[in-house]
């Protein structure tokens, strides 16, 4: 490796550098602040190191990673959201009696897990990413030991996420045993059609990575998970960890995909249309809010999938831009019940809503933001994004796809409605856990940033062609 490779994935090695450097600081001695304040500035640095990796880039570091403006698009994405999960969960792990500092660890590999998922261009980094992803989450969700219910979404997630990984290795297995490589260039939609093989492997791939984004019928666990994971956890697995595995997606299956007409192109057609009636559909009936989101999770990969499957200049101008608004009113969402949770349980029942905007204004209104955004209402992220979606679909004759959105985004109206109808009742007076500044700073970025892409898409939109995905 040269001057100019180190250069290129130095927020890599920071990311790398930052769980060591908190581990020995814990071992000399134990520090919320310190652990907290290490973790933040490793993320920070790490997003102050782009400009070096983006004038060293593209560069392929190895067979296994790439660094070009996809991935540092996608770098950026995962670390301002993970700094955003370490400030809602800093206040959130001060009124539990658990161990704090082994949090941040967990949380910086799971990042780095993620922007490695994100630059792979090989099944093997792939894979190594995935694992230090799936690991660490494994823990985080099971994190406060004195919850059952914690406990039990932690061994739901294990064995599942086992179960998709071994699924996804004999995909591989088989791609290989056809191909010599495994590198992503392993497979082409000619082949695939013709090479019955190398069709099956990349099948139990693509269940793998249907298991890892919770897509119908693959999406059962999601609603157990976001229900008994510690709130922050919660936001972290739906956005960061699905972003990340749908970045490769893209990058592995960019022309495949493209050619809808294929199998390839047809399952994911399918999985697409019944994630968003299903995730929809199923979220109408529930009065636990993380389960909602949950449900809504399902709906929103859906979506994406539309975008996934079209063609043209429009494709990853919706797929980037959409993911980018996703994780904004996903994590702000998460990110109030967050905030409202006290130390017996998190705030995730339908009624702990109930007159929130006459007790706590301006966190209804963070709340009302992030709902609207997800509902596709203009003025926000969540509308440009779901525009984009559907012209995507539509310039490419996705016709069923665009029809399925359109209805399912009806239906979906409906459920946040009836949240945001709580939130305004009157209701008795209650005892409300105060929100910090640390809590209210990320809420306030969130809505900013909600608020600034949905009013100017330019923004985001003026850098999104120069990511080429290589």
């Amino acid at each position: 490796m040269t001057v100019h490779d180190f250069a290129a994935i130095a927020p890599l090695l920071i990311l790398s550098a930052a769980p060591v450097a908190v581990m020995l600081v814990i071992a000399v001695r134990r520090s919320h602040a310190a652990s907290f304040a290490l973790s933040a500035g490793a993320l920070a640095a790490a997003l102050l190191c782009l400009p070096l990796a983006a004038s060293c880039s593209p560069r392929q570091v190895t067979p296994l990673l790439v660094v070009d403006a996809y991935t540092l698009f996608f770098t950026a994405l995962i670390a301002l959201a993970t700094l955003s999960v370490l400030l809602v969960s800093h206040d959130y792990l001060r009124i539990h009696e658990e161990s704090r500092e082994e949090f941040y660890v967990l949380l910086l590999t799971a990042c780095l897990g993620s922007v490695i998922v994100a630059a792979s261009r090989h099944f093997a980094s792939f894979f190594l990413g995935l694992e230090a992803l799936s690991v660490s989450l494994y823990v985080l969700i099971a994190y406060l030991r004195i919850n059952a219910s914690c406990i039990e979404a932690g061994l739901k997630y294990l064995i599942l996420a086992a179960f998709s990984s071994a699924i996804m290795l004999f995909g591989m297995a088989l791609v290989y045993r056809h191909s010599g490589t495994l590198a992503l260039a392993g497979l082409s939609p000619a082949e695939g059609a013709a090479e019955p093989a190398l069709l099956a492997g990349a099948v139990l791939i693509v269940v793998g990575i249907g298991f890892k984004l919770a897509v119908v019928p693959f999406h059962m666990w999601a609603p157990d998970i976001y229900e008994g994971a510690p709130a922050p956890v919660a936001g972290f697995v739906a956005a960061v960890s699905k972003g990340s595995v749908f970045a490769f997606l893209l990058r592995w299956l960019l022309e495949p995909a493209a050619a809808g007409d294929g199998p390839l192109g047809a399952i994911f057609t399918g999985i697409a249309v019944l994630s968003m009636f299903a995730g929809n559909l199923l979220a109408l009936f529930q009065d636990n809010v993380k389960r909602m989101l949950a449900y809504s999770s399902i709906a929103h990969m859906g979506y994406l999938l539309v975008a996934f499957l079209a063609s043209g200049p429009r494709r990853v101008m919706a797929c980037l831009f959409y993911l980018a608004a996703y994780f904004v009113t996903t994590l702000g969402a998460f990110g109030v019940i967050t905030v409202l949770s006290d130390k017996e349980r998190d705030a995730d029942a339908l009624e702990d809503y109930r007159g929130l905007f006459s007790r706590r204004p301006w966190i209804a209104g963070v709340f009302t933001a992030m709902l609207l955004s997800l509902a596709g209402i203009p003025l926000t992220a969540g509308f440009i994004g779901k525009f984009f979606m559907l012209a995507a679909g539509v310039a490419s004759g996705r016709w069923l796809l665009a029809a399925s959105l359109i209805v399912t985004s009806g239906i979906g109206l409906f459920y946040y409605l009836r949240v945001l109808a709580v939130l305004y009742m009157p209701a008795a007076p209650a005892v409300d856990v105060p929100v910090r500044p640390l809590g209210a700073f990320a809420l306030a970025a969130l809505v900013a940033l909600l608020v600034g892409l949905g009013v100017y898409p330019g923004l985001l939109t003026d850098w999104i062609p120069a990511m080429a995905i290589r």
